[in-house]
């Protein structure tokens, strides 16, 4: 970046596999070990990523370097959704435990597969997110919020008699909805107490349907939802919105990868509390409030929001 200094560059931590190429010509490559990938397998992916924009502060991630560990895998696509055959090593990643970072039709989100407890783990202590807090998943479908959930409530009792039906309208779209947790969520997501302390009943997460070519692309070769936690600047708590100061502030944290779709607005969801009587918005972003939903402007609101649901991109 052009007067600012690229923290982790050049440490141990290099971010070594950021490629661009003028050309569709393939570039066969091991991955890094980072996570105990199986490098016999990804070595057979092809790790491409679209001609890099000649602008100065991307100039760092212009050519291919390699060390053997400690790596990070950058890949750039476009954001129609177009190119999604460059997102095939960054699945292969995700599906063997990688921790990364990805665009929603909000912000960028750090994510990690469901099911893997080691990657939740490392998700946690990136995002330096307490054991106790909740998590938000990135759904493919209705279908896993159905299973990963108890649902949608049938009615709020002032007249809306089909609450699911009327979000259906708004997925997938720019909200995130806090429902109960089933018992098909694995415990690791939802925990109350210290690290050592065992596994509380599950109870809230916040789920997502984001809108983005990219994400869908992604989540719909995926076995499962993703974890999910909004991108904030450790030092002065504000989004991140660019993919290239994401990846060298958090690659030498552990990031495994990013998935540079294009500098992002600071625009986060709107979040919808569905445990109480009422949909009760607790956060009013990008998302609209819909007819349905009952709206809080108090400042205890946003705060309420945060400790329902912290990660919410």
């Amino acid at each position: 970046m052009a007067g600012t200094k690229l923290h982790g560059i050049e440490s141990t931590h290099s971010l070594s596999f950021r490629h661009s190429f003028a050309t569709a010509s393939p570039l066969v490559a091991p991955y890094p070990s980072r996570v105990g990938f199986d490098c016999a397998k990804l070595s057979r992916l092809r790790v491409l990523a679209m001609a890099a924009k000649r602008n100065p502060k991307r100039l760092k991630y212009s050519a291919p370097r390699f060390s053997k560990e400690d790596d990070l895998v950058y890949v750039e696509a476009d954001p129609s959704g177009t190119e999604s055959w460059k997102l095939e090593p960054v699945i292969e990643l995700l599906k063997q435990g990688a921790v990364g970072v990805i665009p929603t039709d909000t912000m960028y989100a750090i994510v990690c597969h469901l099911k893997s407890h080691s990657a939740i783990e490392r998700l946690r202590r990136i995002k330096n997110i307490e054991p106790s807090k909740p998590l938000s998943i990135l759904c493919r479908s209705l279908r896993d919020i159905d299973t990963y959930t108890t649902g949608f409530p049938s009615g709020d009792g002032q007249g809306h008699a089909n609450i699911f039906r009327a979000v259906k309208h708004c997925l997938p779209g720019p909200y995130t909805f806090i429902l109960t947790a089933s018992k098909e969520l694995p415990k690791h997501c939802v925990r109350y107490g210290t690290t050592t302390a065992k596994c509380a009943k599950r109870k809230n997460v916040g789920v997502r349907m984001p809108d983005d070519a990219i994400c869908q692309a992604i989540l719909e070769k995926m076995d499962a939802p993703l974890i999910s936690t909004s991108v904030k600047c450790p030092k002065e708590n504000e989004w991140m919105i660019d993919p290239v100061v994401i990846a060298d502030i958090y690659g030498p944290e552990g990031l495994d990868f990013v998935v540079d779709g294009g500098i992002r607005v600071a625009d986060p969801s709107t979040v919808v509390d569905m445990t109480g009587a009422s949909p009760k918005i607790v956060r009013l972003g990008k998302g609209p409030k819909l007819h349905w939903m009952v709206a809080e402007d108090d400042n205890e609101s946003a705060y309420y929001a945060d400790e329902l649901i912290p990660s919410a991109t």
